[in-house]
This record gives C-alpha cells, sequence and structure tokens, in this order.
C-alpha cells in the first residue's frame, strides 16, 4: 500500500500532499515521521476524543476505600504501623529490589526558565538545580541502604538532548558512571479540533507532543528499561516528580506500605488545603481505587465534608507512585493500556500553503496519558498519606502559588524544623520565616539524620548552606 492510499485511508491524506511539495532533508523527516505514526490508533482517538465533547468521568464516584488509605499517624498503634512499613521498605531498599524513576519531560516555560526543567537554579543561595538535587538524595539512599538503587530519568523529545548533555558534562551528577539511565518518552501528534487532521508544525515536521506521563510505562517497556530491572532483580518502580524539590525519594514507609499490602502500585497524597484546591484526588470510580481529575469530581462532593467537619475527598495525589515491575509489564504487553484524554490547545502550525498560523483560540487536541490510570487495573493498591509541609510543593509557575518563591520558603521551613529538633537557633524574620536553607541530602535525608552529622557547637547566624565534607561529595 502507497504512503498516499494509506494517509488517504486513515483520513489524513493532506499530510501526502504536504509530502509532495517537499524534497531533500525536509521530506526525509517528514517521510519518517509519518512512518513512525499509528494511524489506527490515531483514527481511534480523533473519533473518540475529537467529536465527542462528552470526556468526564462515566462511573460513579465514592470516598476512598478506607481499608486501603494510610493516614498520617495519630496514635501509638499506627505509629508501631510505619515502623513496620518502614521496617519492611528497608529491608527492600537494602536487598536492591527498588528503582527510582524521575518525570522530567517538561520544559521550564511557564518559570520564564529556557530549558529543561530539571535544570532550573531553585537553590536560593547556591543556584543548585533540580537534576543536581535529585541525584543527591539518590546518592544518599546508595550510601545508606548499600544497594544499587539504579536511577532512570524520563526525558521528552524537546529536552532529551539538553538533558543528557546536562548529564554528561557534570559527570551524572557524581553519581556512578552507568548508573543513570536516560529514557525519553514517545509522542503523538496534535489534530486540528474540527477536522481531526493531523497538524504541521512546519513544513517538514509534524505538530508533535509527549505522549504524557502514562507514557512512562511504554517508554520503559520499548527501551529495554523494564527487562534490565528484571535482571537486576528489581521488583518495585518509585516514580516522582522533578519540579518538587521537597519529594522523598524512595521514601521506606511508603515503600514498606506497598509491599505489605501486596499491591500493584500505590499513591501518596496530602490533605487538600481547600474545596477548590486544583488537585486530583484519589477515589473509588465504580468501586476500582482511582484518581479524579478537580475538573471532574462535581463541586457538591468536592465540599463534602465528614463528621467531623473534614473534606470527604480530601486525598489529594502528588504524582508519586510505587508499581510493581510485573504489573508494568502487564500493562504494556501488546501495547500500552491506559486510557487517552484529550487536551484543548493553542497549537501553531502551517497551513496548505505554508504559512505559519498563530492561532488567538485553542485549535488544537492533544493525547495523552495519564500514569495514575493504571489504578483501576490493579488487583490490590495502597494510598498512603504524607505531610504536606515535608514532602510537597512543586514549581511550576513563575510566581504566586506553586512557585520557586513557595517552593524555597517551605524548604526552609521544613530545615528550620529539622535544625531547631537538633538543638540549633535558627534566625527568623518579623512574620517568623527562617532565614535561607540549604541542606544537602548527604548531609540528611530526613530530620533525624541532622543531629549525627553536625559537627559540635554548630551554629546557625544567618543564611546557611550545610554541605558533606568534600571528600565524600
Amino acid at each position: 500500500m502507497s504512503v498516499r492510499t494509506r494517509l488517504e485511508a486513515a483520513g489524513q491524506g493532506h499530510l501526502a500532499d504536504a509530502l509532495e511539495r517537499l524534497d531533500g532533508d525536509a521530506r526525509a523527516r517528514l517521510e519518517a515521521e509519518i512512518a513512525a505514526l499509528d494511524l489506527d490508533l490515531i483514527g481511534r482517538l480523533v473519533a473518540g476524543l475529537v467529536a465527542d465533547d462528552d470526556h468526564g468521568v462515566s462511573g460513579a464516584i465514592a470516598p476512598p476505600d478506607p481499608a486501603a488509605l494510610i493516614a498520617l499517624p495519630r496514635d501509638a498503634a499506627d505509629e508501631e504501623r510505619d515502623r513496620r512499613a518502614r521496617a519492611a521498605g528497608e529491608e527492600l531498599l537494602r536487598t536492591g529490589g527498588v528503582a527510582a524513576v524521575l518525570l522530567a519531560g517538561g520544559q521550564g516555560t511557564r518559570l520564564g526558565y529556557d530549558g529543561p526543567k530539571g535544570l532550573y537554579p531553585f537553590a536560593p543561595l547556591s543556584g543548585r538545580t533540580l537534576f543536581s538535587y535529585h541525584a543527591a538524595k539518590i546518592a544518599a539512599l546508595r550510601a545508606r541502604y548499600g544497594a544499587a538503587l539504579p536511577w532512570y530519568v524520563l526525558t521528552s523529545p524537546a529536552n532529551d538532548a539538553p538533558t543528557r548533555e546536562a548529564f554528561a558534562a557534570a559527570g551524572d551528577f557524581g553519581l556512578e558512571p552507568g548508573s543513570v539511565r536516560l529514557v525519553v518518552q514517545g509522542t503523538l501528534p496534535a489534530v486540528d479540533r474540527g477536522t481531526g487532521e493531523i497538524l504541521l508544525a512546519e513544513p517538514g515536521h509534524l505538530a508533535l507532543s509527549p505522549d504524557g506521563h502514562g507514557g512512562l510505562l511504554s517508554a520503559l517497556a520499548a527501551s529495554g528499561a523494564l527487562d534490565e530491572m528484571t535482571r537486576e532483580g528489581v521488583r518495585t518502580i518509585f516514580t516522582f516528580q522533578v519540579d518538587n524539590p521537597l519529594a522523598r525519594v524512595c521514601r521506606p514507609e511508603v515503600l514498606g506500605h506497598h509491599v505489605l499490602a501486596g499491591a500493584d502500585m500505590a499513591s501518596v497524597v496530602v490533605r487538600k488545603i481547600s474545596a477548590e484546591e486544583k488537585m486530583g484526588v484519589i477515589a473509588r470510580v465504580d468501586g476500582r481505587t482511582g484518581v479524579v481529575e478537580y475538573s471532574d469530581l462535581p463541586d457538591a462532593l468536592a465540599r463534602e465534608r465528614d463528621a467531623d467537619g473534614e473534606l470527604v475527598y480530601w486525598p489529594g495525589s502528588i504524582a508519586v507512585h510505587c508499581i510493581e515491575v510485573d504489573f508494568a509489564r502487564r500493562l504494556t504487553e501488546g501495547g500500552l493500556r491506559l486510557p487517552y484524554h484529550r487536551a484543548i490547545k493553542k497549537v501553531p502550525y502551517v497551513d496548505a500553503e505554508g504559512r505559519r498560523v498563530e492561532p488567538q483560540e485553542p485549535n488544537a487536541v492533544k493525547f495523552e496519558t495519564f500514569l495514575f490510570d493504571a489504578l483501576p487495573s490493579a488487583a490490590r493498591t495502597v494510598t498512603v498519606e504524607a505531610a504536606r509541609g515535608d514532602e510537597f510543593s512543586p514549581i511550576k509557575n513563575a510566581d504566586g502559588a506553586d512557585s520557586p518563591t513557595t517552593a524555597r520558603r517551605d524548604l526552609n521551613r521544613l530545615y528550620a524544623r529539622w535544625l531547631e529538633a537538633a538543638g540549633v537557633a535558627v534566625p527568623r524574620d518579623a512574620d517568623g520565616e527562617p532565614v535561607d536553607l540549604e541542606i544537602d541530602p548527604r548531609v540528611a535525608l530526613e530530620g533525624p539524620d541532622l543531629a549525627a552529622n553536625l559537627p559540635p557547637g554548630f551554629v546557625v547566624e544567618g543564611p546557611t548552606v550545610i554541605s558533606p565534607p568534600a571528600a565524600t561529595r
């Protein structure tokens, strides 16, 4: 079957016309991009997600299963429960059963930063980047548990090259050679919102976008990473987001609750600040655990409160998960078994005459998958609550909420609590906010580490960076 016949049969004959207008390298590139398209999949997505405007949750929404929900400890029994979980998680780490996976496919566009978000210099004193900071957590975990803890970094086609260059230039940020593996997620084309035709970003290039964080699973499978994990004895994948500097990477309690529950997949949540906060929540949909996006949660449910006045739908997802390697295999055998979602966006494109068009209104549909959509397919799940001030303060916006300013503030507060618990006074301003503080994860992964690792008589007199001795960096 000729390329034109195949494209016309898929309702994308305009791409054959675009090819005929090109020659040389531009034609070869467009031919390669077209050849890589799954036209059957795109046809199904166009039929199901472009013309039909009803894309809310189709099932009955109910509160999360209390039997699978681990809230923060409130009494001695809960504390003992968490001690058992920590012991199980630490054993999994010590025996090499965990791989850490960082989702880092985003650009710093909303931050006003030109480059991969992981290279954003978020630290207030040293200017340390997010990649460097997360790498120090990996180094500290490897040292503590004496295990390899392979680290996979998911990039996107848009940021893969500069990310690889940065890791190479930094010597993998001090980690052992070969212990960091970069994996590129897949892409899907943007289509015209009205016609479903695939858009061209330029005459010889399709308008391609990353396929969403659910694409992590297919990327791990296609790259051979799942096979690699199996060979190395890894059974559990711990995923976290590059833009959350407070992320507790491979927190033993989370891993332990996941193991003790015999779960295929675990999720970490924090309590929503308000009913209006734009966070997806863990809930049950038609009896199965899942995440309901804030835009799909009816207002009456979002505001519902229990007898104690607490939100019923309080567990806000922070996109941190444990996933069994075997479960990831089942989800990717024969193609990714996650539902696709649509996002309506403004996408610049070139028209049939090759003229660039900058749309003033959303003109296109992008398709993406979400990792949390694997939850309903799991035989067993567990949801673990984290203290928001300890583990969640994302950097998404240039200013305001979820910005570098709020993340630095929250890190300062966290580090001040650690220092004061270790008996070190921390200067504060008139509003009670501590001075700028940075604590390298190799000095302390968590508060109790700090007292043992500070030099005798340590004092904080002003903005302070606490780094490990040069020999251990």
